[in-house]
Formats: C-alpha cells, sequence, structure tokens
C-alpha cells in the first residue's frame, strides 16, 4: 500500500471521528426500528428521509435525536424510545381521570402495567365507551386533544326510534344547539329495528357519526336534538387509530404503524397554530 493511498484512507475517517455532534442517521433510523442499517441507507441515498422538513441524502448526516423531527415517506419515525402510546378500550362506567375526587372507578387500574405515568388524551363521559389514547407525550397529547386541531373521531350509536334518511341528512347538513350550530362530517345508518319490537319505544337505530368537534357530549345532544336520545354510545376510531377487536377494558401499545400514523397526524396539526377555542371534549 503506498503512503498515499494511507493517507488518503487516513483523511476519509478523519471528518467522522472528529465529528461528535448527534448520531448518524443511519443509525438513528436502525435504532428506531424503521430498517436495518444498511436499508437505511438506501432509503437516505433515494431522498426518502427527511429531517425537520428537509430531505436529507448525505449517508454522513448527523442529528440530535432528542430534539430533531425525522419522516420517512411522509410518515413520522419515533426516536424518543421514553415515549409511550396506548390505546385503551374504556368501559361505561369510568371516569377519564387518573384518580377521580369523587371516588368513582377511575383510569388507573389500566394502566398498572407501564411503570410510565400515562394520561389520557381527551375524554370520553362515564357512560360512553371506547377508544381512548393513553401516553406520557405532553406534546402529542396537547395537539389531539385540542379541539381546535379537529381530529375526526368516528362513534356508533344506539339511538331510541327509527332514524330515517331525512335525520341523516339532517345531521350532516347541520342543526343548532344551545352552544352553537353543529354538523356531522360523515352519518350513516347501519340498522333499526321494526317499530314496536324495542319494549313498545318505536324501534331502536345503530347509526355511525363521524365528527371533528370536541364539544362536550356533543353526539348526545346532537341525538336528543333530532328527536332519537342515545341509549349507548361507543367510540370506535380516533384519528387514524382503530378500535378493531380490542375487548372492553383491555389495553395495548400502539403498534409501530400506528405510532407513526399517529405522530405523523399531530406534526401536521402542530404546523399551524389553532385558532382559539373554549371546546371541552367529552362525547
Amino acid at each position: 500500500m503506498s503512503d498515499d493511498t494511507a493517507s488518503s484512507e487516513s483523511s476519509d475517517e478523519q471528518p467522522e471521528t472528529r465529528s461528535t455532534d448527534g448520531v448518524r442517521l443511519q443509525k438513528v433510523l436502525a435504532n428506531a426500528g424503521v430498517a436495518s442499517r444498511r436499508v437505511a441507507e438506501n432509503l437516505i441515498v433515494e431522498g426518502r428521509v427527511r429531517v425537520n422538513g428537509v430531505i436529507v441524502t448525505e449517508l454522513g448526516s448527523r442529528i440530535d435525536p432528542e430534539a430533531d423531527l425525522v419522516d420517512v415517506d411522509g410518515t413520522a419515525i419515533q426516536l424518543d424510545q421514553s415515549k409511550r402510546y396506548v390505546v385503551l378500550n374504556k368501559p361505561r362506567g369510568v371516569v377519564s381521570s387518573m384518580r377521580d375526587e369523587r371516588g368513582r372507578p377511575d383510569l388507573r387500574e389500566f394502566v398498572e402495567d407501564w411503570p410510565e405515568r400515562l394520561y389520557n388524551v381527551g375524554r370520553l363521559d362515564a357512560d360512553t365507551s371506547g377508544l381512548l389514547v393513553l401516553t406520557n407525550d405532553g406534546e402529542l397529547a396537547h395537539v389531539l386533544a385540542h379541539p381546535s386541531f379537529g381530529v375526526t373521531k368516528v362513534y356508533v350509536a344506539k339511538v331510541e326510534g327509527r332514524v330515517s334518511a331525512q335525520t341523516i341528512a339532517t345531521l350532516t347538513r347541520g342543526l343548532e344547539l344551545e352552544d352553537g350550530p353543529i354538523a356531522a362530517d360523515k352519518a350513516r345508518l347501519l340498522s333499526a329495528s321494526p317499530s314496536g319490537s324495542a319494549g313498545g319505544r318505536g324501534g331502536e337505530s345503530l347509526i355511525e357519526l363521524t365528527l371533528h368537534s370536541g364539544r362536550n357530549r356533543i353526539v348526545r345532544r346532537m341525538m336528543a336534538a333530532v328527536g332519537h336520545p342515545v341509549i349507548e354510545l361507543v367510540r370506535r376510531q380516533f384519528g387514524p387509530l382503530h378500535l378493531g377487536t380490542l375487548p372492553v377494558g383491555r389495553a395495548r401499545e400502539l403498534t409501530k404503524v400506528e405510532r407513526g400514523a399517529l405522530l405523523t397526524l399531530a406534526r401536521r396539526a402542530a404546523e399551524e397554530p389553532p385558532p382559539a377555542s373554549s371546546e371541552n371534549e367529552s362525547d
């Protein structure tokens, strides 16, 4: 080996040896479980990785995993492994609080399997069951819970009476409540029992409502306003998260795909400051 070759190889190694700021991007991606380091390098070279919104294609790039935001193919990557994201199928009769001052059943029993102090993102009232997100990520919780960010939620409600096509149209067209107008993003009738078959109450209907509002008990108030009081209410979807087959009273951590979708939603929403709002979420 010539002296020139040795000198060249030594020079190639020097920049990386001297640089101590941050961690190499491909190593960060590998540690986050995105792909092996070799595949992560290919992702970078192909221009599929962004850091703080800027495409990075240089393999020697270093970042601060605690401060920088990374996404691959537009999907946010969780770099802070201390953050925990859990989905709970909240039962009826449980209040959305980690410690209820009135001594009612609360969320503490559902977070015992995790050492972190988890908090609920938004609320479901005690009579409503379904999907509730628990996390120790305060920034994400703020974005997802704040009504002004307009995160979409999907509910399935069993209501009194047979809901007509005209009523479905009213729900999507909009109606006036005591605190202002409201309209469902989507509404559809899932099923209806024959009139008189439900204890003489004129039957029952099962409807699905999609809303981005976080106003207090909004689903119940909307259905009462159109003459179909809610009998049972379940939240089936929150943003990109679906309840799926998770049993009532059970909690699980989000999958890598779900975490990516949730973080992507939160980051996009946070890019634009929301307008002021005084809504309180409790559906």
